[in-house]
């Protein structure tokens, strides 16, 4: 067995609260190899267990085999570790990684290797291509894009619909000439703006940007479409506590009420949990006499926070969580 199949063992053997703690400190692709091996993992021996988890356990009760391995366990793991909306996206890759073909097998290449495969193709091509690749890794691949084409590549991405399968059909065929593990995907609908938004600030301020800026030349509306999708009030949960703190002294106590008025439960959370104890007793007993509320007061209100986050995080004061450097 491999180092990472030892690892997941000892996960497995951790139960599904403590796995996930576990998992909440490493990256996306450690977590992706540890869940791939823990899903595939089956029939350990108890003496190769013992000798994985000798500083661990001292004995195992039960002289059968250690069955581990099963898609519902692993699921229910990233999903208390990541929520079910990223969970999602591990498990599809896990579960059909090792048939994965054409382009869901582009989602296990390094970036290095994508950028192999839409080199020298046509703007439209890679950003369709690139529209399939989460966030972080179509970040890294247009990192690697030559700059003249990086923003027109992502205006392509944001204006992605509904492609039609001939059209997929060629690109799987383009792949399969350039990559070995190919065949045809069924998948119709990608891009778009909020996929440019996730692309743009996994690319980070700096770069994001300046491609942003390079769309506002070419296509304002655009890039204010864009703009939009970068900000949404769910921003909140990639900042920092001491961002989060620092956010708060920048806005009233009247606006917050207002723009935490019916969202979603964990930014209330988020945002109260990150008060003194008293003023976080008095905002909920304010938000609680508070009446109903027109949703485009608290739209305005949402929006008018997101503004203040983005002035801080533009001067450098709130850090956004986008994609940084890998741990080793």
């Amino acid at each position: 067995m491999t180092g990472t199949q030892n690892a997941a063992l000892l996960l497995m053997t951790l139960g599904e609260d403590e796995a996930s703690e576990v998992l909440k400190f490493m990256g996306a692709k450690e977590v992706q190899l540890l869940g791939t091996a823990m899903a595939t993992l089956e029939n350990v021996s108890k003496d190769h267990a013992e000798q994985v988890l000798s500083s661990f356990i001292s004995d195992f009760e039960d002289p059968q085999n250690f069955a581990v391995g099963t898609e519902a366990y692993v699921r229910k793991v990233l999903s208390n570790a990541f929520g079910a909306g990223k969970a999602n996206a591990f498990i599809d890759r896990i579960m059909t990684g090792a048939d994965a073909k054409g382009l869901d097998a582009l989602k296990w290449m390094s970036s290095a290797e994508v950028v192999e495969i839409v080199d020298d193709e046509h703007p439209q091509i890679v950003a369709i291509i690139i529209a399939y690749l989460e966030s972080e890794q179509a970040a890294q691949v247009i990192r690697q894009l030559p700059e003249e084409i990086r923003s027109d590549v992502i205006m392509r991405i944001a204006r992605l619909s509904d492609i039609q399968q001939s059209a997929l059909a060629e690109i799987e065929n383009l792949i399969a000439n350039k990559s070995k593990n190919v065949d045809h995907s069924g998948s119709s609908r990608v891009g778009g703006d909020k996929v440019a938004a996730d692309i743009i600030n996994a690319l980070g301020s700096e770069q994001g940007d300046v491609v942003l800026e390079e769309i506002k030349e070419r296509n304002e509306e655009l890039s204010i479409r864009i703009e939009e999708k970068m900000f949404v009030f769910d921003t909140l949960l990639k900042v920092d506590d001491r961002g989060i703190q620092t956010l708060l002294r920048e806005i009233s106590n009247d606006l917050l009420v207002v723009a935490l008025k019916g969202c979603d439960p964990e930014i209330s959370e988020k945002i109260l949990g990150n008060m003194s104890k008293r003023a976080g007793t008095l905002m909920r007993e304010d938000m609680e006499a508070r009446g109903p509320i027109r949703l485009s007061e608290v739209e305005e209100a949402q929006k008018e926070i997101l503004a203040a986050l983005k002035r801080l995080s533009d001067a450098g004061d709130i850090q956004l969580g986008q994609g940084g450097e890998e741990f080793v």
